[in-house]
């Protein structure tokens, strides 16, 4: 058996060689252990359901940088509920405290890189805590390369239980994937359907040539030129706007 000071209350707590986990017995607090120290062991509970994720999803896929349709035509495949572990590391810099946020589980998923850890909604994770179906992802990520590279001097590290809607969902017979904070509502996607430009830039082209060759024209005939400009002013606003209305 080993031992350590627990890092909430400072009571005596034994342990095993080769625990993940341990509850402190005087304070309940549930702590972590990795080769590299000991800390807090929290959760952030769901703030989002599963009907509000998928309208967050469907007003993101609206926006004007997807594709055309994307929010009616998306076939969403799966929708996963999961708790994902990652280790949150207040530091003292220059008397200023900073947090960082460092994935404690291997991933290839968007987003889960920069996630924003609410510290008031913390709440400790230990067998009152309801996870509420969530899928639990278990930490594959030691602790001590991280500590390597943050800077100033520790205040308190944490493993945390981040809440996220995982969404798969199919265009155009690829598939694709979405991560939705259930903390903020942040929705983070690596790769998605874009919408081209070749139309818009053809719009832009014709009306570039159109103008250039009406500003010459008007070194012969300025009411002719002007007459034309405003006619090719209209031309590029109707073809812009059927565009961004079809394409």
């Amino acid at each position: 058996m080993a031992s350590m000071k627990c890092t909430k209350c400072g009571a005596p707590v034994e342990f095993d060689v080769g625990d993940k986990f341990v509850k402190c017995s005087y304070c309940s607090s549930q702590i972590f252990i990795d080769r590299s120290g000991a800390g807090f062991y929290y959760a952030l509970p769901f703030a989002i359901g599963e009907s509000e994720a998928v309208g967050i999803f469907r007003r993101w896929a609206g926006g004007s940088t997807r594709a055309k349709d994307l929010d009616k035509l998306a076939q969403i495949s799966s929708l996963k509920k999961q708790y994902f572990p990652v280790y949150l590391f207040k530091r003292d810099v220059n008397g200023m405290e900073q947090i960082h946020v460092e994935p404690a589980a291997s991933t290839t998923l968007p987003g889960l890189h920069s996630l924003k850890v609410p510290g008031g909604d913390l709440k400790i994770f230990d067998d009152k805590f309801d996870a509420g179906g969530a899928e639990l992802i278990k930490p594959d990520i030691e602790m001590a390369p991280y500590l390597e590279q943050l800077p100033g001097t520790p205040k308190e590290q944490a493993l945390v239980y981040f809440p996220i809607w995982r969404l798969d969902y199919v265009f155009e017979q690829r598939r694709y994937v979405v991560v939705i904070s259930a903390s903020s509502s942040e929705i983070f996607s690596g790769d998605f359907p874009a919408r081209s430009s070749g139309a818009y830039m053809l719009v832009a082209g014709v009306g570039f040539l159109a103008f250039l060759g009406e500003g010459l024209l008007a070194l012969a005939s300025t009411a002719l030129a002007l007459g034309l400009m405003a006619i090719t002013v209209v031309g590029v606003f109707v073809a812009a706007n059927f565009v961004a209305r079809r394409m």
